[in-house]
């Protein structure tokens, strides 16, 4: 009996002694506690879950620009980034994610996302001694100007007509057009397209940047040749 005894009690002993350091059989610790979406605070979880999908791993570019782009980042404000995130980008696939608007973000989220980019992946350093166009353009262009900036600049990969080449796709496409909007254009021909081999507004012609005028005039050519009604197969009958 009296060793019954003290074995109920060692076992008690053990009990609480296990109960004191909060470490019972199969207790899961917080790292095993999934957060919940509203929790989460790390920038790779929140840009793998949130933007990975369009802007690629690591933002190196999908269907998506490329986040990720040094240049782009050279020319884009956090405000633009913060809107973009958080409100959309109208007339594109780029969806609202700030949880007022229809997302499932914080504010506090966004900020991280926005943050992280530019610490992540700016490279102020590769750009001390240039000068890009500036992200929006504040004149109106001249398509004529334009057309003769893409024969130029644009014309040996892309084609005369711009209808593409072994080397780059057709710029004029009707359906690209109908896709992407003007800003979406100057942003690409300032910030290219590193996942996709296309240069920078310094990479075009050697030694020879194009300037904010250029850039400017060339969206505006590229903006002419959209389609009074992208996608319609056949002209009408009237």
């Amino acid at each position: 009996m009296k060793l019954r005894c003290l074995y109920f009690a060692c076992g008690i002993l053990g009990l609480a002694f296990c109960v004191g350091c909060d470490r019972l059989p199969g207790k899961p610790t917080p790292a095993d506690i999934e957060l919940e979406p509203g929790q989460i605070r790390d920038f790779a979880v929140l840009f793998r879950q949130n933007c990975s999908g369009c802007h690629g791993i690591d933002g190196k570019g999908n269907g998506a620009f490329a986040l990720n782009n040094a240049a782009y980042l050279a020319i884009v404000s956090d405000d633009v980034l913060r809107k973009a995130t958080s409100h959309g980008v109208p007339g594109t696939l780029m969806p609202a994610f700030l949880k007022s608007a229809g997302g499932t973000l914080s504010d506090e989220q966004i900020q991280i996302l926005v943050h992280e980019m530019r610490v992540r992946w700016s490279k102020s350093e590769e750009f001390a001694n240039a000068t890009p166009p500036p992200y929006a353009a504040s004149t109106l262009g001249d398509p004529r100007r334009g057309a003769a900036a893409y024969a130029a600049f644009c014309a040996s990969c892309h084609g005369p007509d711009g209808m593409g080449t072994p080397h780059g796709s057709a710029i004029v496409d009707g359906s690209y057009l109908a896709l992407v909007s003007d800003q979406g254009l100057r942003t690409l021909v300032i910030a290219g397209r590193p996942d996709l081999q296309h240069p920078d507004w310094r990479g075009y012609v050697p030694n020879h940047p194009l300037n904010a005028e250029e850039v400017t005039d060339l969206v505006s050519w590229l903006a002419s040749n959209r389609a009074m009604n992208p996608g319609q197969p056949y002209p009408s009958k009237d």
